[in-house]
């Protein structure tokens, strides 16, 4: 039986948390689904807002959930680097 080293605790926590956190950030994202018209036809919106994308909260809520899957995914390729080593 091997002890952890503090690199594997602290990215367990990273990876614990940083899963809670895209569980989480799914769940309070709105729902945008159009059905099989918006798969085939790329689901095209032009409407004032598509403009201010940008600026509004389900974007804030996509790009904290991209960010936090890069970090779950980073911190899981260099846990299994160090481990393999």
């Amino acid at each position: 039986m091997t002890s952890m080293t503090k690199v594997e605790i602290i990215s367990g926590i990273l990876l614990l948390i940083s899963s809670i956190l895209i569980i989480l950030v799914v769940l309070v994202q709105n729902n945008k689904d159009q059905g099989m018209t918006s798969a085939i036809g790329g689901g095209q919106n032009d409407s004032f807002y598509s403009g201010n994308m940008g600026n509004t909260r389900d974007a804030k809520l996509s790009k904290l959930t991209r960010v936090c899957t890069v970090i779950f995914f980073v911190v899981t390729l260099v846990v299994n680097f160090i481990t393999y080593r």
